[in-house]
């Protein structure tokens, strides 16, 4: 992860402060000596980090003005490292009522697409993960088995926009499948469900795909919600 050394760590610091509202859009950031201080860093480090946060959107630099907050709408949520920290202070709930809600505009659509597309390798690596699910004996196998369906499921999709989704998404996606299994009854009181998504695509059942993963993600809204 980007924080393990010493600029990635004063990024961090200063993105979770600017994500929390400690630093609020449109703000100017505090003058350069002030920060460096404040993190312990350099004016390299600092600046290192400035450039980090400029890439992804949260901060942007004018001369005679400083470095200054960009609006909500222009940083980079979609940002592996941006979400995954947006994750850490947004509240937990309306966080997970957002990544809820990307989940059930993509993944249906994303089980039809590979219930289409078919291909050997991806209904491999896809039944491989069913079944690691149906043979996991502990929260950390269902949670990694249950990740790596639902990963499989965009790859199978093979459309070129969906795939890196699931790569940007991964670390929260795991977070929050982890709490859903923490909340059922039994860890692996979903196995149903995806059982009902992995036959439709087998089956090559479009809409049949599309159904069944609509349904397991309103069974996990429910428990989100619960």
């Amino acid at each position: 992860m980007i924080q393990r050394d010493l600029h990635g760590r004063v990024a961090y610091l200063l993105a979770t402060g600017i994500l929390r509202g400690d630093y609020a859009p449109a703000s100017t950031l505090p003058r350069e000596a002030e920060l460096m201080e404040t993190f312990g860093a350099s004016r390299t480090v600092l600046r290192e980090a400035l450039r980090t946060l400029t890439s992804k959107g949260l901060v942007e630099s004018r001369p005679k003005v400083g470095t200054r907050v960009r609006p909500r709408h222009a940083w980079n949520l979609l940002d592996a490292d941006l979400l995954e920290w947006y994750s850490q202070v947004a509240p937990p709930l309306e966080f997970a009522l957002k990544l809820q809600e990307m989940r059930e505009m993509v993944e249906p659509y994303a089980a039809a697409l590979a219930a289409r597309a078919q291909t050997d390798e991806a209904m491999g690596a896809l039944a491989d993960a069913h079944a690691a699910m149906a043979a996991a004996r502990s929260i950390d196998e269902w949670v990694r088995a249950d990740l790596r369906f639902h990963l499989g499921i965009l790859a199978a999709s093979r459309n070129e926009l969906l795939m890196p989704l699931g790569s940007v998404i991964e670390r929260t996606l795991e977070a929050q499948l982890r709490l859903n299994a923490k909340r059922a009854d039994v860890f692996n009181a979903a196995l149903g469900e995806h059982t009902a998504v992995f036959d439709a695509i087998r089956a090559r059942n479009v809409e049949a795909a599309r159904a069944a993963m609509a349904g397991l993600l309103g069974m996990t809204r429910r428990r989100i919600e619960a």
